[in-house]
């Protein structure tokens, strides 16, 4: 009887894991919460217009002075990379910094590093705590406000890559700041696609 219980048990775990499979291996499993935020253009975009869409979330402002540097220009190859394979992929880059960064200091970052807007987002339009809040509790990816007497008054910020499904869910986070990690995406939504 245990042995039938055992089976039965075990059974049902590999059903259910089976149900919940993605095409690659992950190492999240987090659920984004609702939002509406102001994009670069001062439109709007909310996490339903993502819906159905897979696409790739970091956290930058546009004034940091260390890790956001080689991230957007990381963002930027990944975004030549997907254009040049035909993939369906949003880039979302959420500032962490809403009170400078409006959306006219978005779109000139977004020029300096020549965007495509098309495929690729810049969001605003929100305080502090919000951004926060997000970040941490849906992305699992720590945002500090300054330290206190530190000169730079720069954001502490997680400096990840993030994968999410079209349902919303984030499945996969990636080191943003390592060029060499742009390899290991891209590998992983070859697989996707593939799949599809």
């Amino acid at each position: 009887m245990r042995k039938i219980l055992l089976f039965s048990l075990l059974s049902l775990l590999l059903f259910l894991a089976a149900c919940s499979q993605e095409p690659i291996e992950t190492n999240m499993s987090e659920t984004v919460a609702d939002f509406s935020f102001t994009t670069q253009d001062e439109e709007t975009l909310k996490l339903d217009d993502l819906k159905g869409s897979w696409w790739i979330a970091d956290f930058i402002f546009t004034n940091c002075t260390t890790v956001c540097l080689p991230m957007t220009a990381n963002m930027k190859s990944l975004q030549e990379e997907i254009t040049e394979r035909d993939y369906d992929v949003q880039l979302v880059s959420f500032s962490v910094d809403p009170d400078y960064d409006t959306p006219e200091v978005l779109q000139e970052y977004a020029e300096s590093y020549e965007a495509d807007l098309s495929s690729w987002t810049f969001l605003t339009g929100y305080d502090f705590d919000t951004i926060k809040e997000l970040s941490i509790k849906s992305f699992r990816s720590m945002v500090q406000e300054p330290v206190e007497g530190d000169e730079d008054e720069q954001v502490i910020h997680g400096t990840n890559f993030f994968l999410v499904n079209p349902d919303g869910k984030i499945i996969k986070q990636y080191d943003g700041v390592q060029s060499s990690e742009l390899s290991n995406i891209l590998a992983d939504l070859e697989e996707i696609f593939k799949a599809s």
